[in-house]
């Protein structure tokens, strides 16, 4: 009886924890990365962007993405308006004020610009030496999403 008890608690456990996604700051994945080398997926969104919500409350949601994210990933929710600096890669990035209390951050255009515009949500993948590996401007959907992420795992497996 012991044993059957441990062992359902044990599922719940596992299961609840993929049920949240374990997010990071820029910071705490430049040390994370000394013990443990993964590839960091940064989600590039703003408040007023009803793609990111969606993204958000969709594909960010599903079982399968969680999970693929919390073993796989280090994943870094970024506000692009965000104010505060941020630190990675030995640098200070900065917020650029474009007046009326608008703009943009440094990091995320460095990272989510492609063709010269930077579009919401943004989804960019850094393998362990920072370089981007992924970067897509739009909604991905759960299963191109998951499908995407388990490419990228099994790419760094062989």
């Amino acid at each position: 009886m012991h044993f059957i008890r441990t062992l359902i608690v044990g599922i719940f456990i596992s299961n609840y924890s993929y049920g949240q996604l374990q997010t990071y700051s820029f910071e705490e994945v430049d040390s994370l990365r000394n013990k443990e080398a993964k590839p960091t997926l940064i989600f590039l969104e703003t408040s007023w962007c009803k793609y990111c919500k969606q993204m958000k409350n969709t594909t960010l949601q599903n079982e399968d993405v969680l999970r693929l994210l919390n073993t796989g990933f280090y994943f870094i929710r970024f506000d692009a308006e965000q104010e505060e600096e941020a630190q990675f890669m030995g640098r200070t990035f900065k917020f650029n004020s474009s007046g009326n209390g608008t703009g943009v951050h440094e990091l995320a255009e460095e990272l989510g610009t492609i063709d010269g515009k930077l579009n919401y949500p943004s989804t960019i993948i850094l393998n362990e030496k920072n370089e981007i590996v992924f970067q897509y401007s739009g909604l991905i959907k759960q299963t191109e999403f998951r499908k995407s992420l388990e490419a990228l795992l099994s790419e760094k497996a062989e």
